[in-house]
């Protein structure tokens, strides 16, 4: 398994979580996700709160294709959204699995 390093921080602090993992395995995009975090917070939305981690994660995405690449961060911003949106108004494959509920 080619497994990427935990950040420093994460490593640093013992109230880190874990909130995403992506793998491509088996030819196929595949997930484990920490769903529920925000459930018994009346002032966080699940929803907002995952808009804004996939959010940051595509900024990150977009400084290291900057980075590796030359690209400019907004265009890569841009490209990175107009595919986000394409996928989920027609996804390119299907999606099973289940979901296990751990507090």
């Amino acid at each position: 398994m080619n497994e990427l390093i935990i950040p420093d921080a994460a490593q640093r602090d013992e109230s880190s979580i874990e909130m995403i993992r992506v793998w491509i395995a088996e030819r196929g995009l595949h997930t484990s996700l920490k769903v529920g975090l925000y459930e018994d917070c009346a002032d966080i939305r699940e929803e907002r709160a995952w808009g804004r981690i996939l959010a940051d994660v595509a900024q990150h995405v977009a400084d290291a294709l900057a980075a590796s690449q030359g690209m400019d961060p907004h265009v890569a911003i841009e490209a990175i959204k107009a595919a986000f949106n394409e996928e989920l108004r027609a996804p390119s494959s299907g999606r099973s699995g289940g979901f296990v509920v751990r507090h």
